[in-house]
């Protein structure tokens, strides 16, 4: 159920029963407190007459309200709402959390949006309750709890590493919101890290309400569960380095997702192993690089060295919405189970996630080197490229070097890339053109424009539009008729396999066809093909789904270009793939 959609007296009941499910979907404020909780909060449940209900904890503190000491709201999951709606507001909360008012300020971010800044305010008041600025502010006061919690950064490394403007500015917001000072914030560390231990066999509560199978908190450790949400039980002891705890909702198919990272890890850049993903990353202050794991308890865990410590808020919105850690999974799960034909595959991979992308530039140039190709083939283009092309950086160990930029790409990219000409020129043009600002791709763009103008560029077709749209904005409800592993992973759980009747099928799964989409491309049954050739004997080999290509497409949206009489040959060495779209 979305929160947006929910009537006074469903949120009544779901904070009687203290659901942990809408944990960052909404807010109660309650008026005989002058505080607001999550609606989890073990606390007594107010009368009716006493409660607000409010979309966003900025619009909880525009009203007067302070965070509740017990359950601090403001380490609660973020709200899958923001996925689930392509409107202005939920387009602003994505740039809002992934930094551009602290980069560009309120004009920036309306000029993002087309529209004026007055206009902008108004509306994002109307919709969330508060607006832009007030937005961000939460977004700070958020951010300097989690390094409070999580480092022994001085308080005033603290202000201006969350985008305070003074110390003092730092002091009144934390005051304000939290109701105690950053000191005494602090000083809960350790009575949060003593209560979690003592509560260790506490069910639900063991992690903090959000570990891989857990939905709730469990009253027991109230305080913990708040702490362990967005901190970390040391500090960081290398400079610009920092450990933290990913809330979540639960189930999570950790598994998949690092089975999936790893079977596209580029050499240099990213490290997988079965439960741990980590890699560099380019961020606005400087080179950074982060982990994620999963620890004993089931929760999602954030390693990250950091050149400049204003950028976590920036890397947090990122890691998690590359994990697809705000997404509701029992909702999607109870949606997706009513149609027979997924119902199989939702009880086999409860809690599956849809990754998003680290970088939308970086996103684009992979999705369109991996078109024509298979997975390994892609991968191996992706480091050869980043070998090349890619920044050397120091200090993250293995790791040493970024994903190219758009301007090297464009300007050497020829030098590098194989394979058809026609390939190479869109892929290097695409690069110039976000480059030169030209083409636009951002996590906070409208759906339809974003889609209108990749399928603008040349090279870009349906699917690579759609599936980029399904990565950068998270866009749960995305579909690839045209893609050959949905097509084999439908055709396995009986469902029309052909584009036009996979469509009609998949117009029940609204709004939650993307992971529908990733339950399909598990599905994939192995099948055998000869890898070898001796006089008409064969030996047979599985191929799995990645060998042909679920995620990045084999053949692409390049149209089909005359080969040289040698790479013919070749290719008749081993089975073509299958298009995934009409040339």
């Amino acid at each position: 159920m979305s929160a947006a959609s929910m009537t006074f007296d469903e949120r009544y009941r779901a904070i009687d029963a203290r659901d942990a499910r809408f944990d960052g979907q909404f807010v109660t404020a309650v008026r005989s407190t002058g505080i607001y909780c999550r609606p989890s909060c073990p606390a007594r449940t107010p009368k009716p007459g006493n409660v607000t209900f409010y979309p966003t904890s900025a619009a909880a503190h525009e009203a007067g309200y302070r965070a509740c000491k017990r359950c601090l709201p403001e380490a609660a999951p973020g709200s899958p709402e923001w996925n689930l709606r392509g409107d202005v507001a939920g387009r602003a909360m994505r740039l809002i959390a992934d930094g551009v008012v602290e980069r560009e300020g309120v004009p920036g971010l309306a000029a993002r949006l087309g529209y004026s800044p007055r206009h902008l305010t108004r509306l994002l008041t109307s919709e969330l309750g508060a607006g832009p600025l007030a937005l961000a502010r939460a977004q700070r006061a958020h951010t300097a709890r989690m390094l409070l919690v999580a480092t022994d950064l001085p308080a005033s490394d603290v202000a201006f590493s969350a985008g305070f403007a003074s110390v003092r500015q730092f002091n009144d917001t934390v005051r304000e919101v939290f109701g105690m000072s950053p000191i005494e914030l602090r000083a809960r560390r350790a009575r949060a890290g003593g209560a979690a231990a003592r509560g260790a066999g506490g069910g639900l509560g063991a992690d903090a309400g959000f570990g891989s199978t857990g939905t709730g908190t469990g009253a027991g450790s109230a305080d913990a569960a708040g702490e362990a949400a967005g901190g970390a039980s040391t500090g960081a002891t290398t400079p610009g380095a920092i450990e933290l705890v990913l809330p979540h909702r639960g189930p999570l198919d950790a598994d998949g997702l690092f089975a999936w990272m790893a079977a596209r890890a580029v050499t240099g850049v990213e490290s997988v192993t079965a439960h741990s993903f980590a890699r560099t990353i380019r961020l606005p202050g400087g080179p950074a690089w982060f982990s994620l794991r999963l620890d004993d308890a089931g929760r999602v865990r954030l390693s990250a060295r950091l050149t400049h410590l204003s950028d976590l808020p920036v890397l947090v919105a990122r890691a998690r919405r590359l994990f697809d850690l705000d997404a509701d999974p029992l909702a999607v799960d109870a949606a997706l189970s009513t149609h027979p034909e997924l119902a199989p595959l939702v009880a086999r991979v409860p809690g599956i996630r849809v990754p998003g992308a680290a970088d939308p530039h970086e996103m684009l140039i992979r999705a369109m080197i991996g078109q024509q190709i298979t997975v390994t083939a892609a991968t191996t283009a992706l480091s050869a490229l980043t070998d090349a092309l890619g920044e050397r950086v120091d200090g993250f160990g293995a790791h040493d070097r970024l994903f190219p930029t758009m301007a090297a790409i464009a300007e050497h990219g020829a030098e590098v890339l194989r394979g058809p000409a026609a390939r190479i020129r869109a892929i290097t043009g695409a690069a110039a053109a976000l480059a030169d600002g030209s083409l636009v791709l951002t996590t906070g763009d409208d759906r339809v424009a974003q889609r209108a103008a990749l399928l603008a560029m040349p090279g870009i077709g349906p699917w690579t539009a759609d599936y980029v749209r399904m990565r950068v904005l998270g866009d749960p409800d995305i579909t690839l008729p045209g893609d050959v592993a949905v097509r084999a992973g439908a055709a396995a759980s009986g469902i029309p396999g052909d584009p036009r009747g996979f469509e009609a099928w998949a117009a029940r799964m609204a709004p939650w066809r993307s992971y529908a989409t990733a339950h399909l491309w598990r599905a994939v049954p192995p099948r055998p093909v000869a890898i070898g050739r001796s006089r008409g004997a064969g030996v047979a080999a599985p191929v799995t789904p990645d060998d042909i290509s679920p995620i990045d497409p084999t053949v692409g949206d390049a149209r089909p270009t005359r080969q040289p009489p040698h790479a013919a040959r070749t290719a008749r060495r081993a089975p073509r793939p299958t298009p995934q779209e009409t040339p």
